[in-house]
């Protein structure tokens, strides 16, 4: 029924229905939005305008699809509140309205891009380079595929980042770091403290008496969750994914063949030496040098001379035939025998040259059959990028029409798995269910059925590719719910007894470790005030505010040691044990023994004092502007 009013809503007479229904609203007096766009003010769909220029909620909500799907997999999957998506939201605006602004300053201050300019910062982009680190224009036509932008486009957008950023450059450049504050900032950043600690193991408390039934009875009361059966649910999951389609791509063996042959050179690595050459401009120096080193002058000696007789003394190292400056003399150097041969006297444009190789790393060649498996694979993945949107349009038109998720067409790539599992996304049998496709779309899934009401219509769901990568989908009906329920005390008592156990361990060891800090506290000697808990004291090494200490500092105590005076003493817990330590002495940094680390915090406050001009910048263009912001239109952009 939904996909019959699908197609009726994509026809002429539709469209005339929906047309009289718009004008009937304008006699009732709701045509605010059509006056809007007759008077040059923002349309109905944009989210926000400057000075008429229009940002699309279209546009917005890719953007904020985008930042909200590397959210949610910071998250673990999890899906993103209210308010974090009113955040996200938020920031994808100012981002785009900062971006209409730039390209606005860019155009009055006539800044342009060069196409050369623009080639070589396409060349370099690493996403776009094969195996063999040069740019692959089948990967390039791939990933922008993937995205759904054309070369035109991605070159446009790529000559307006160019051109924003040499504004941006010019913005940040004046950024300055008072030596003041840099000195005092490296002071904070670099000071160490030494501490005198005292650690009291858990595990090192004695065993207390064995517990009552009463006493473990109360303790498994007390602690309901250790004791319970999780809640389990009965899926049936399709999954809708690059790997799931090209799992079942059968791509011919002429296709295979014309991939090889097109990319035979990152199938093939070329020879390469390492070389030392001298260059004399005539052939008697060149002949007189040749035989001072084949008498057995080493090279810093052949240098020397070289020097002297008006030659020059280079060497290449691991150098392919092409990287050779010369034709004839990269003929010479992968024509000679062995390493340590000395060659004589050889003629090429530059002069008269001998070599002496140092070392040869010979090349490998893969064969077709040695790579066909691979290369199926990149065929697979490219085509199955290609297709993925089309069938998951066609899974989510059969979703929309009631199909059952163990009623979807075949020949779609879908992956279909039924089974139970846990909000961890663990089997009855603690094993990981085996739920297909990548780890982002693992995670949205387990978090998507545990949401779930039982018989619930599935639908598709998207996650949002990462570095270019395609969407994959997936659709989950939840069949049975187990609710979590109280494992019986009788199949438990063992746990019981060995948790009651560890518990009480602790709280002995706490007991242990309060008494030796309030000894500390009233001026007794570290090491006399640990010997009645059978502990000694260590010295630290120094701890830096830095979050890995060093080996044997444990992480909870570098905030609370640095907010200590020499002499005070602290105490904290770690999963472990309890730690008492005590500030010996603070270490003051000297900036001329850490040269590298001092520049390094001005590169960082420079970069950090750059970012604040910049947003100054933004926001000074931004006032200049007044963009007008439609929020009823992002609201229902981020709506769920």
């Amino acid at each position: 029924m939904i996909a019959l009013m699908r197609r009726f809503l994509n026809t002429w007479v539709a469209r005339v229905f929906f047309l009289v229904l718009v004008v009937a609203f304008g006699a009732w007096g709701i045509g605010d939005m059509i006056r809007t766009l007759l008077t040059g003010g923002a349309s109905s769909t944009a989210v926000a305008t400057i000075d008429g220029q229009a940002i699309e909620g279209a546009a917005f909500q890719d953007q904020f699809q985008r930042a909200l799907g590397q959210v949610q997999k910071a998250l673990g999957g999890q899906q993103a509140s209210p308010l974090i998506r009113r955040e996200i939201a938020q920031r994808t605006l100012d981002q785009m309205v900062a971006q209409v602004l730039l390209e606005r300053e860019v155009r009055r201050l006539g800044i342009a891009v060069p196409d050369p300019a623009l080639r070589e910062a396409v060349f370099t982009i690493p996403a776009f380079r094969g195996p063999n680190g040069q740019f692959d224009r089948t990967r390039f036509n791939a990933i922008l595929a993937n995205n759904n932008l054309s070369e035109a486009s991605f070159l446009a957008l790529m000559r307006a980042d160019m051109a924003g950023r040499q504004v941006q450059e010019a913005v940040r450049a004046g950024a300055v770091v008072p030596p003041i504050l840099l000195a005092q900032a490296f002071d904070v950043a670099e000071e160490t403290r030494i501490a005198s600690m005292v650690t009291l193991p858990f595990d090192a408390a004695p065993a207390p008496p064995a517990p009552t039934e009463a006493q473990l009875r109360r303790f498994y009361a007390l602690h309901p969750k250790r004791y319970s059966t999780p809640e389990l649910r009965r899926v049936r999951v399709v999954v809708l994914s690059t790997e799931t389609i090209a799992h079942g791509l059968d791509i011919p063996e002429a296709d295979l063949r014309a991939y090889y042959a097109a990319h035979k050179s990152d199938y093939v690595t070329p020879d390469k030496r390492s070389v030392q050459v001298i260059v004399a401009p005539a052939a008697a120096a060149a002949q007189a040098l040749a035989a001072q080193w084949k008498g057995g002058a080493d090279w810093a000696a052949m240098q020397a001379a070289a020097a002297k007789a008006g030659a020059t003394a280079t060497e290449l190292d691991a150098a392919t035939a092409a990287d050779v400056p010369s034709p004839e003399l990269a003929k010479a150097v992968f024509a000679a025998p062995a390493v340590g041969a000395i060659s004589d006297p050889i003629k090429t444009p530059l002069g008269f040259d001998v070599i002496r190789v140092t070392a040869i790393t010979p090349g490998s060649s893969r064969d077709f059959a040695q790579v066909r498996g691979s290369i199926h694979d990149i065929i697979a993945q490219q085509r199955a990028g290609a297709a993925i949107y089309k069938d998951a349009n066609a899974v989510e038109d059969q979703l929309a029409g009631g199909t059952p998720l163990d009623k979807l067409k075949t020949g779609l790539g879908l992956a279909a798995v039924e089974g139970t599992l846990d909000a961890q996304g663990l089997t009855p049998a603690g094993q990981p269910a085996p739920i297909p496709g990548p780890p982002a779309l693992r995670t949205a899934l387990i978090d998507a059925a545990f949401h779930a009401t039982p018989g619930e219509p599935p639908h598709l769901t998207e996650v949002p590719g990462t570095g270019g990568a395609p969407s994959s989908y997936y659709a989950v009906s939840v069949l049975h719910v187990a609710p979590k329920a109280a494992k019986p005390f009788d199949g438990v008592t063992a746990q019981v007894t060995a948790d009651w156990t560890r518990a009480m361990r602790v709280r002995a060891q706490n007991e242990a470790a309060t008494t030796l800090l309030r000894a500390v506290q009233q001026g007794q000697p570290m090491g006399e005030a640990a010997r009645p808990a059978g502990a000694t004291v260590q010295t630290s090494p120094p701890i830096g505010r830095q979050a890995n200490p060093p080996a044997g500092v444990p992480a909870e105590l570098v905030g609370p040691l640095f907010s200590l005076k020499p002499g005070q003493v602290t105490m904290v817990q770690t999963p472990t044990a309890f730690v008492v330590a005590q500030l010996a002495r603070v270490q003051e940094p000297d900036p001329k023994a850490d040269p590298a680390g001092y520049g390094r915090l001005r590169d960082s406050l420079l970069g950090a004092e750059a970012n604040d001009i910049e947003v100054s910048f933004v926001d000074g263009l931004r006032q200049r502007a007044h963009p007008k912001i439609n929020t009823a239109q992002i609201e229902g952009a981020i709506r769920p």
